[in-house]
């Protein structure tokens, strides 16, 4: 490797491939109830945390309030953000009204804790005009 380039440690390496896929992830509850107490994000990035780990990625920030979490996830290129997005709002939904059954009122949220929709964002890395300035100054053959 040279020696100015500088490792990140957030550039992983499988057998073909050197990636680093990050994604903002926010999930709201089911009609912006206010339901989540601290208890309930502290056990619920840990189901979120194992589900990651699961699919070989990485739960690397985690916070949320009442009515919603964010999530920074680093994945690696063979997990499809929509499968993971399922996963973790499936078996984070079960196990929270499993496990605070007292505080999640089904009836009030129609046997749903998370809001059919989410946000998703890529992040990390340099900014899309200095993509499109980089790849706009490749020198094609004549």
């Amino acid at each position: 490797m040279s020696p100015r380039w500088e490792p990140n440690p957030d550039t992983r390496r499988g057998r073909t491939v050197v990636y680093n896929l990050h994604a903002h992830l926010v999930f709201a509850t089911k009609y912006r109830r206010g339901v989540m107490n601290d208890e309930m994000l502290t056990r619920c990035e840990e189901v979120m945390r194992k589900v990651c780990e699961d699919f070989g990625a990485k739960l690397k920030e985690f916070n949320g309030e009442t009515d919603h979490v964010h999530l920074l996830v680093h994945y690696p290129p063979k997990v499809a953000p929509a499968g993971l997005v399922s996963s973790l709002k499936g078996v984070s939904s079960r196990r929270l009204h499993a496990e605070f059954t007292g505080r999640v009122n089904r009836a009030i949220m129609y046997g749903r804790f998370w809001s059919p929709s989410y946000f998703a964002g890529s992040c990390g890395g340099p900014p899309l005009q200095v993509v499109k300035d980089y790849i706009a100054q490749q020198k094609r053959p004549d």
